[in-house]
């Protein structure tokens, strides 16, 4: 079916093809620089860049003859392959890796090298079958890059794995072909390759619009529902992905959620002894010290002033281990030679219920046994006895519940004596 689109293109003007394929990468080269300064997203600038080489080399190449200064043709070679390379590129910065000139280089380095050293026979259907090689492989460089990304919510994976994987396979045809004896690859094959090129470059520069609107909406987003201070959820976040948790612990045959209340001791005396920088600081220390010691998935955020709160998905016994290690991994962090020098502690509270029970429940009885904590000396873990449940709706039955699973939280207070408590 290809080889016949290959032969009947011929009837195609294939100057106007190329001229056309082109002049709409320019201007789509434009449109990615111009969405650049908008959002200043850098893989846009690459991105753009790229396609203003690759379209202006195209065009180039084709109206040389009418150009007083005729451009050698080894150079608009170099200059196309340069191209891919960088949309390669513009993929890996656009997830924030690092630009890899080497490699983004190396097709053109290909390239010529086989051109100087005649490793390629000079024939039009064995240059076009190098150059789709080369073609093919950034092709699919840029499907892995963009398969890499694992963030649903900043990209479309499928159509991104889609288009540029569609595009590399059309550019190995020549190479299935030419291993079957077909050797009139330089003529009407690259009508095909034009028409498939202008197709592939606008489907690209729509895909990489999406995800860069997908980036500034998140980026906004986040901004909306996180404390510029710690980074933490903000009240608005932190009581969104914990009803997501919640909701979908409630599909996990009513898997346990768990909520840890923090609280800085002595935190407005940090602030009126050494100012409120020093007080932002230890804010800063602590956020550092939960985010480090607790799980990527866990929900955590600052409520107000010293006042922290996260929700993890796990039974008590898994929620009294968390906030201990936050404990130690924060008192350590105080002590240590690049610490503020501030003395500061935190005290916690530990409570678990079902997830279909109230979250403001929850950090209810989290918050009271938190207040135990302080009561018996502050820099310790306190954990309520009870699991959280429903409440059953007038008129209902009650529901019966399995019994509080039993627990051992590790406590430890200021002067480092560590007094198990069980938990019912």
């Amino acid at each position: 079916m290809f080889a016949r689109l290959a032969e009947a293109s011929m009837s195609l003007d294939i100057g106007t093809l190329l001229v056309t394929a082109g002049c709409v990468t320019s201007l789509l080269g434009l449109f990615l620089l111009f969405a650049w300064l908008q959002d200043r997203i850098a893989a846009l600038a690459w991105w753009g860049v790229a396609y203003l080489i690759g379209g202006a080399s195209a065009v180039i190449w084709r109206l040389e003859e009418l150009m007083w200064l005729p451009v050698p043709q080894s150079i608009l070679d170099i200059a196309l392959f340069i191209a891919l390379g960088m949309i390669w590129t513009a993929a890996r910065v656009f997830h924030g890796r690092k630009v890899h000139w080497f490699t983004m280089c190396a097709g053109a380095g290909v390239w010529t090298a086989a051109d100087l050293l005649h490793a390629v026979p000079h024939t039009p259907a064995m240059r076009v079958m190098l150059s789709s090689v080369i073609v093919a492989t950034y092709t699919f460089m840029i499907a892995i890059e963009l398969w890499r990304e694992r963030r649903k919510s900043l990209i479309r994976r499928w159509p991104s794995l889609l288009v540029p994987m569609l595009h590399g396979a059309i550019f190995l045809f020549p190479v299935a072909f030419a291993s079957l004896g077909v050797r009139s690859l330089s003529t009407g094959w690259i009508a095909v390759f034009a028409i498939e090129i202008t197709l592939y470059v606008v489907g690209a520069a729509f895909i990489v619009l999406v995800l860069a609107k997908d980036r500034t909406v998140n980026r906004y987003k986040r901004a909306a529902e996180t404390d510029p201070l710690t980074g933490l959820y903000n009240r608005r976040g932190f009581f969104a992905a914990a009803d997501s948790m919640m909701k979908a612990n409630q599909k996990k045959k009513q898997a346990p959620v768990s909520v840890l209340a923090f609280d800085l001791d002595k935190f407005k005396s940090i602030n009126d002894r050494f100012g409120h920088k020093a007080g932002d600081t230890v804010l800063e220390m602590f956020s550092k010290s939960v985010l480090k010691t607790m799980r990527a998935n866990d929900i955590i955020g600052r409520l107000g002033g010293e006042e922290f709160v996260a929700v993890i998905s796990g039974k008590l016994s898994d929620a009294c281990i968390a906030a201990e290690r936050v404990r130690t991994a924060f008192e350590a962090a105080a002590l240590a030679p690049d610490s503020p020098g501030i003395p500061v502690t935190v005290s916690i509270g530990v409570a678990t219920g079902l997830p279909t029970a109230s979250l403001e429940k929850l950090i209810e009885r989290a918050d009271a046994v938190l207040y135990k904590a302080k009561e018996n000396g502050r820099n310790r873990v306190e954990a309520d006895e009870d699991l959280v449940v429903p409440e059953a709706k007038a008129g209902s039955k009650p529901i019966a519940h399995a019994p509080a699973p039993v627990a051992q939280a590790v406590i430890k207070p200021v002067s480092a004596i560590t007094v198990p408590i069980m938990v019912r």
